[in-house]
């Protein structure tokens, strides 16, 4: 009896090895014929390994496993080349510093395909095990985060390690919310020119970088508007000018006291159209630090307050406007796109206005309702 004549594979190639073990290759898309990434101890074993493959790639599943092999540290510098014409100077510095000082000594020479959520878990443990901070530590695996995500969009990986992992909870830190009367102890505590930016803080709500960067044509006096278009931040030790937060430009209406107030100061400004309006006495922009604890820091002590920052100030004024104008009015002098930012970090509720609920409800309960002007209306809601 003639010998049976062995079958031709259609789809890869499986070869003995010298172990006993089975190899098997496959061909990828662009032709290159590839070998599993293990062996096998029967021919069926690679068999099924090799139909698993081809259906990987004829539903377009299928990633080159070359790509994986790309270390973190290799890919996190391109993928930061190439976002870094979207990023603002300052978000660039701070994810230039967190994968050089964070990442990539713990992680950047590992292959992108090798990286596990366990180890993802073992370094956001060994950074809070050193000390970290719950904010630097959440900083640094968000950007591992979008690293890898930005793996798997490019089909380097198939999924990504940063899932299920725990990250250290943030304390819960709540803004010191001055009532008007004390914020503007602190405006008349203030040195001149500095109580006209302290009082920008306070009555328009801006960001201490958006204060800094106001220059004399931003401000409209006989309009009564100020033009928030640009951020002073520091990055990496230099400073920036840029976009607000967030890119959200905005004009900013101000009262008739506040206006004449910077049109009186503006007569006396040096320079073009382009002037800063608050500098150091060297006529060079403010540093955060520097301005805090030569001008600010000084003024909330002989206003009578302690443990006041000027990101306090921005909190108040939302506060206020939400209270009395809404939360939609609060976001837009805020410079938030979202609402709900604005209610989770700075509009708190102002107090007393619960014992204020309580007594309406009252007398709603009693069937009218007394308003805020002390007039009496009926037809409030009646128990049955």
């Amino acid at each position: 009896m003639a010998g049976r004549r062995k079958a031709r594979r259609n789809f890869g190639r499986i070869r003995k090895l010298p172990s006993g073990r089975f190899q098997a290759r496959y061909p990828g898309p662009d032709g290159v014929l590839r070998p599993a990434d293990t062996t096998f101890a029967t021919v069926t074993d690679a068999d099924r390994w090799l139909s698993r493959k081809r259906i990987e790639i004829e539903e377009g599943r299928w990633l080159d496993p070359a790509e994986g092999q790309t270390t973190v540290r290799d890919w996190a510098a391109r993928w930061l080349a190439a976002v870094s014409p979207q990023l603002k100077h300052k978000t660039q510095a701070t994810y230039r510093s967190l994968i050089d000082s964070l990442i990539n000594p713990a992680l950047g020479d590992r292959e992108l395909a090798s990286l596990r959520p366990i180890a993802v878990t073992e370094w956001v443990g060994s950074m809070k095990t050193r000390g970290l901070s719950a904010s630097r530590i959440r900083q640094a695996y968000r950007v591992l985060s979008q690293i890898m995500r930005a793996a798997v969009d490019n089909d380097m990986i198939a999924q990504t390690p940063c899932r299920g992992v725990r990250l250290p909870r943030m304390p819960q830190t709540e803004p010191h919310i001055l009532t008007p009367t004390e914020a503007s102890r602190i405006v008349r505590s203030a040195d001149k020119p500095h109580d006209l930016l302290v009082a920008l803080l306070a009555y328009a709500g801006l960001r201490v970088g958006e204060a800094f960067a106001l220059r004399r044509v931003d401000i409209d006096v006989a309009a009564g508007f100020v033009l928030v278009d640009e951020n002073l931040a520091e990055a990496n030790g230099k400073l920036v000018f840029d976009t607000p937060k967030s890119h959200q430009k905005r004009l900013l209406s101000i009262g008739p006291s506040l206006a004449m107030r910077l049109a009186m100061f503006l007569e006396t400004l040096p320079g073009g159209d382009d002037a800063l309006l608050f500098t150091t006495p060297a006529g060079k922009p403010l540093r955060y630090n520097q301005w805090r604890k030569a001008y600010f820091d000084p003024a909330v002590a002989a206003a009578g307050l302690t443990g006041v920052t000027p990101h306090d100030l921005r909190a108040s004024h939302g506060t206020w406007v939400a209270d009395r104008y809404g939360v939609m009015t609060a976001a837009h002098r805020l410079g938030h796109s979202n609402a709900s930012v604005t209610t989770r970090h700075y509009a708190r509720p102002v107090n007393g206005r619960d014992d204020q609920v309580a007594e309406a409800a009252d007398s709603w309960m009693s069937g009218y309702d007394q308003g805020d002007d002390g007039a009496t209306r009926g037809g409030g809601p009646q128990l049955s």
